[in-house]
Formats: C-alpha cells, sequence, structure tokens
C-alpha cells in the first residue's frame, strides 16, 4: 500500500481561538497565536486500486488574502487540486473509489473529475446541495460493525474502513488504512491541526457538538492504544506525519511551529471566501451588494457559518 498527500494550498493559519473554542468559547483563547495551516487531501494506492480519500477545492476557488483579524486563511496555491493529483503520476480514469469523509467543498470539490469512480459518503450526507447531480454516490451505512472503540463502520478494501465520526457535519466520516503494522487515520476535520488532538479542543465549526465530543475522544482513545499516523487536511502536520510515518503520541507532542503570515498583500475583488467551505460571495451574483453590508448576523448559504470564516479574495 503506497499513500501520498494531494497537496494543493500551502502557508495557511488557523488561529487558537478557531481550533480550540468549541466548548469553552473563542474568547477564552489566544487570538494571536496562528498555528501552521495547508491543504491536502490524500491517495491510496492499493497496488489493485487508486483510491481517494476527498477531491480538494473546485477549480477556479480565488486564493484568500490573509487579514490580521481574520479566525483562519487557508493559504496560498501552490496549484489546484487536479494539478496536484497529475503530478503524482495518476490518470482521473485511474481512480475506482473516492471515499469522502464530508460535504465541504475543500473535500468535495473535484468529485465530477474522476468518471469511473463509485463515491463512498456517509447515507446522512446524501442530497446536500454540494452532491446534487452526481450519479456515481455509494450512500455508507456502516453496516459491517464496530471497528475497534469505533461502534459503526463499513470496510472498503483489504486494510481499508470507513468510519462514522459524525460532529464536524451530520454525515462526518473518517477513514483508516491498516499497513505495515500501522493505522493511518484520514481524520476528516475531526480537528484542524494536532495541538487540538493533544490538547483534547473541538474546533467552532460543528453541526453537532455533542457528537463532535464524543468523536474525538473515541479518536483519542483509538489513539492511546494502536500506534497511528494522524493525517489532517488542514495543517501541514497531516503530510508531515505520512512523510515520517510518525505514529501519534497523546503524552509527548510534537513541538509546535507557528504560522508565519505576511499580511501586507492587498487585492480588491470584491469577493469574499469561505474558508470552511469554499464558497463564494460575488457582489455581482447578489445584486451589487457588497460584502462588507452585510447583516452581521448573515451566515454562509452553504455551511452556516459567520461572516468572520469569509476572507477578501
Amino acid at each position: 500500500m503506497d499513500i501520498k498527500a494531494v497537496k494543493f494550498r500551502r502557508d495557511g493559519f488557523y488561529t487558537q481561538p478557531f481550533v480550540f473554542g468549541g466548548e469553552e468559547g473563542m474568547d477564552k483563547f489566544d487570538k494571536n497565536v496562528r498555528y501552521r495551516g495547508s491543504l491536502q487531501n490524500y491517495l491510496i494506492d492499493t497496488g489493485d486500486e487508486v483510491i481517494l480519500v476527498d477531491t480538494g477545492l473546485p477549480a477556479g476557488t480565488p486564493e484568500e488574502v490573509p487579514d490580521e483579524n481574520g479566525v483562519l486563511y487557508t493559504g496560498k496555491d501552490i496549484c489546484s487540486y487536479m494539478e496536484a493529483f497529475a503530478a503524482l503520476g495518476y490518470k482521473p480514469e485511474q481512480v475506482t473509489k473516492i471515499l469522502l469523509t464530508h460535504k465541504h467543498g475543500d473535500h468535495s470539490g473535484e468529485l465530477r473529475s474522476f468518471p469511473n469512480a463509485k463515491i463512498y459518503v456517509g447515507a446522512d450526507e446524501i442530497g446536500v446541495e454540494e452532491l446534487k447531480g452526481i450519479d456515481n454516490l455509494v450512500p455508507v451505512d456502516y453496516t459491517d460493525g464496530p471497528y475497534y472503540n469505533f461502534p459503526e463502520s463499513q470496510k472498503i478494501a483489504d486494510g481499508i474502513w470507513f468510519i462514522r465520526a459524525k460532529g464536524h457535519t451530520h454525515g462526518n466520516s473518517l477513514v483508516v488504512a491498516e499497513d505495515g503494522g500501522l493505522f493511518y487515520m484520514f481524520e476528516a476535520d475531526v480537528t484542524y491541526v494536532d495541538e487540538a488532538l493533544y490538547e483534547n479542543k473541538l474546533s467552532v465549526v460543528y453541526d453537532d457538538l455533542p457528537a463532535a465530543r464524543q468523536t474525538l475522544d473515541r479518536v483519542r482513545e483509538f489513539v492511546r492504544s494502536h500506534p497511528t499516523v494522524y493525517m489532517g487536511t488542514h495543517t501541514p502536520q497531516g503530510y508531515e506525519n505520512l512523510e515520517a510515518r510518525r505514529v501519534m503520541d497523546l503524552d509527548n507532542p510534537v513541538p509546535t511551529v507557528y504560522a508565519e503570515v505576511d499580511f501586507s498583500a492587498a487585492r480588491a475583488s470584491g469577493k469574499y471566501v469561505c474558508g470552511i467551505c469554499g464558497y463564494v460571495y460575488d457582489p455581482a451574483e447578489h445584486d451589487g451588494v457588497a460584502f462588507d453590508a452585510l447583516p452581521e448576523d448573515w451566515k454562509c448559504p452553504r455551511c452556516k457559518q459567520g461572516k468572520d470564516k469569509f476572507n477578501r479574495a
């Protein structure tokens, strides 16, 4: 089994209130602490199949501008998701399965680019806006029973398991691949940065807070009991852990490297991008209404997050 990261954004950040404030509130944490951010998804080559875990942002998603007062910044484009996929030496028609952890656009953006793939997704995600018009969806009902301490799972291939992990979204799932005595966990925004796993903190992005807490507790229990390589989507720690085959040790955290961000960039397209789901607010599509003129209680029409989760593009 060969596991590779599909890297398409770098040099982003997530503030401590954003990644730690889900239960205690954002005001309890330091907004000036910025953890490193990036965007990558993953590819599993079993030798018989090419399987993707999520499929990046859709082509043409504007790059954001970092804001010193912003709570997150997804980073600079390295290239598009499909260019990053091609750089690994694969063609779209080779992909047989896509394991979609959840609906958000930085995970589901290029599903339509893989015509031969069956797309496995938690049944609770079926019918969401991001998946409308896609015919090759396979609803997962987690019918294969427990996977260690996770009560509900479905076996996808030898050594690869799709596991219910609701909380971040109602249909959220995570993926575990077993290889060489290690458990590779594709954790699907259970945390945004590894520091949150070490500190046992939930982010402010969730559809179901009690379920998110239960999922994080199960992940931490699993990591304590199994040699786990923990791979996130939003932090370079995800691919660093993979490349080093680094086993997560909750009692001995890897030292934090904080984000270094250049806030001098200035553009004025008028567009704003949701850092959670990738939704683009374009005034030209909303009768010319500027983003700043929207009510303070306005929510992203796709993921229902507030204005503070948006950055200028």
